[in-house]
């Protein structure tokens, strides 16, 4: 089997593969993911962008100078390797935990950082929560989007899921508002008073008395 990546042999450590089950699913899909090509695609997010020059008026007698605009920009590569930035959003995503607790958990759990690429156990945070909000702010949804897509192309070819299960999509309305309200709320007892009201006066019922202020002064 392929390691997560190569590193020299160190005397005082033991490697992460000869510490974990390597049949775990995410030491699996740690051999399976297309990390270079992932990674291909990330970097060109982070390169710095050429920019063109701003023509000055001014003549010398080396004829018409160009001078850098001054344009600040934030594409930059970052510290972190790209394999851990990008595991961390896997692994933050998959486990539905917030940037600091997976950053924090990523220090405990050697399985994570074998799946992140690292050779040798690090008792360390790679980075703090932010890095990893703004990593997923310079991916922009785009970015995110291509993450997904390899996981689940790793998917389909594991036979974990079958290709025909990814052309329906079902979408969960757990979390939208509804208009619904407790069968104990007074408002509800209002409108049935109302409808009450509404079809006796459609069938032709006199009534002697609504009780429209008495339903007011109940509502209160």
């Amino acid at each position: 089997m392929a390691f997560a990546c190569p590193a020299t042999d160190d005397f005082f450590r033991s490697r992460i593969d000869h510490m974990i089950d390597l049949r775990l699913p995410l030491a699996v899909l740690a051999s399976r993911m297309p990390w270079q090509e992932i990674e291909a695609r990330v970097a060109q997010v982070f390169s710095h962008k050429g920019r063109a020059g701003v023509a000055m008026p001014d003549l010398d007698l080396f004829g018409e100078q160009v001078q850098r605009a001054a344009v600040s920009s934030n594409a930059a590569r970052p510290r972190v390797p790209l394999r851990i930035m990008i595991a961390l959003l896997y692994l933050k995503h998959a486990f539905n935990d917030s940037d600091e607790g997976v950053v924090a958990r990523w220090a405990d759990t050697p399985r994570w950082q074998f799946f992140s690429g690292c050779a040798y156990y690090e008792d360390r945070q790679p980075r703090d929560g932010t890095t990893l909000v703004k990593f997923r702010q310079l991916l922009g949804e785009e970015g995110m989007e291509e993450l997904l897509a390899q996981t689940i192309n790793v998917a389909v070819e594991l036979k974990l899921i079958k290709p025909q299960e990814l052309s329906r999509v079902i979408v969960d309305s757990t979390v939208q508002h509804k208009a619904i309200a407790h069968p104990t709320d007074s408002r509800l007892l209002e409108t049935a008073r109302l409808n009450l009201v509404q079809a006796a006066k459609e069938t032709g019922i006199d009534l002697k008395q609504t009780f429209a202020k008495e339903g007011r002064d109940l509502s209160r």
